[in-house]
């Protein structure tokens, strides 16, 4: 899933002069965003009040959807570049294709990761035949300087470590937790696991003093460091602590996501990544004239146009003016 908003602005991210160094608990409430026809998200990153968390700069929330009678998701093919886009579900089915020629479907708990690298395009959709509900997350990560440019490529991962305790299990998605090492690639040291709590259960997770944290709520009623935290909204949790206090009011389901600060100051525009006004500007023009980014086969429908750049310029060090 990717950003179709067709109003897009230019944001600036990442830079430790947006990091909070010590603990906090500070509650993001969501911005709602059409994808589709069928298909409502919430958007929690970029965020008017957080911009990224370690290396993720980007979270959308969607479900859980009945879509039995309806399309489900459907994102036509559309490019990105200097970023990892991470594909994670609940409930329901992605089919995913893109321009180097992958073709998966990704299924509940499975990890589909796709490194943009220097240009990729790809499409989303749910099958033909598709379940009843649809219930995920989609996320970025940013890629630093020296990876920005790698070449493209894509992985999927069905079978990643789990770190259990009573009445908690907690799927490692990317990083380590714990011990656990996921498989899929990262360039940056980070973090992303979904936790599963059991109603009633109490339990602290380990962290890393020198990441920043977030937790997003994916389902059910639970308890962060003594915050609730509902559905589709998600807690920023700052730097500073080794472990995490979680309650679960009812069975609930949660992500981790954290990393160490990004340093570099990024530039961020519809589905693109870079570090300054020029490269966004270059990438929108290698879209609209159909180079760099490659072709994506199959999908039934054209690729999504860009949106227009606002004419506001970027000056120096990410100011806007």
């Amino acid at each position: 899933m990717s950003n179709l908003d067709r109003q897009a602005a230019v944001t600036v991210c990442g830079g430790r002069g947006f990091v909070v160094a010590e603990p906090v608990r500070e509650l993001l409430s969501p911005r709602r965003v059409r994808l589709g026809e069928s298909t409502e998200v919430r958007r929690l990153l970029p965020n008017l009040g957080r911009r990224m968390v370690g290396a993720w700069a980007f979270v959308d929330h969607y479900g859980p959807d009945d879509i039995a009678d309806e399309p489900g998701m459907q994102v036509p093919p559309h490019p990105h570049m200097g970023l990892q886009t991470v594909s994670w579900l609940h409930d329901g089915e992605v089919l995913h294709r893109d321009s180097l020629g992958s073709l998966q479907t990704v299924r509940p708990r499975e990890l589909g990761l796709m490194t943009s690298g220097r240009a990729i395009s790809h499409s989303e959709e749910s099958p033909r035949d598709h379940a009843r509900l649809l219930h995920g997350a989609q996320l970025w990560v940013a890629l630093p300087d020296a990876h920005r440019r790698i070449a493209p490529h894509f992985q999927h991962h069905t079978d990643l470590p789990v770190v259990t305790a009573p009445g908690l299990t907690a799927t490692v998605i990317l990083g380590a937790l714990d011990g656990a090492v996921s498989p899929g690639t990262t360039y940056t040291p980070l973090i992303g696991a979904d936790v599963a709590l059991t109603g009633g259960s109490e339990a602290r997770l380990p962290l890393e003093p020198d990441f920043e944290y977030a937790v997003l709520s994916m389902s059910g009623e639970a308890e962060v460091d003594g915050v609730p935290v509902l559905p589709g909204s998600m807690l920023y949790l700052g730097c500073g602590r080794t472990e995490l206090p979680l309650r679960a009011v009812s069975d609930a389901g949660l992500m981790l996501l954290g990393g160490e600060p990004f340093e570099e100051e990024i530039v961020m525009f519809w589905n693109w990544i870079g570090r300054s006004q020029e490269d966004i500007v270059q990438a929108r023009e290698d879209w609209t004239n159909g180079t760099r980014f490659g072709e994506v086969k199959g999908y039934d429908g054209p690729p999504l146009p860009a949106p227009e750049l606002p004419a506001t310029r970027l000056k120096p060090r990410g100011r806007l003016r």
